[in-house]
């Protein structure tokens, strides 16, 4: 079952050094919990923007019902 969550994340790669801060939604092929790893989130996310992981950084996430 998928899950689809707000994200509020930076992106750390030069190229978006003047506007790194974005917000989307992401979804997730399996639910998280509050005490989850967020790395799948920002794998999604970095594959969105054909990064490597590192290259984001999740400020907050919620779940969208």
């Amino acid at each position: 079952m998928s899950a689809k969550y707000y994200t509020q994340f930076v992106l750390t790669d030069t190229q978006y050094r003047d506007g790194n801060e974005f917000s989307g939604v992401v979804e997730l092929s399996q639910p998280m919990d509050q005490h989850s790893d967020t790395r799948d989130i920002e794998a999604a996310l970095a594959r969105n923007f054909d990064l490597h992981r590192s290259a984001v950084k999740l400020l907050s996430w919620s779940r969208l019902h």
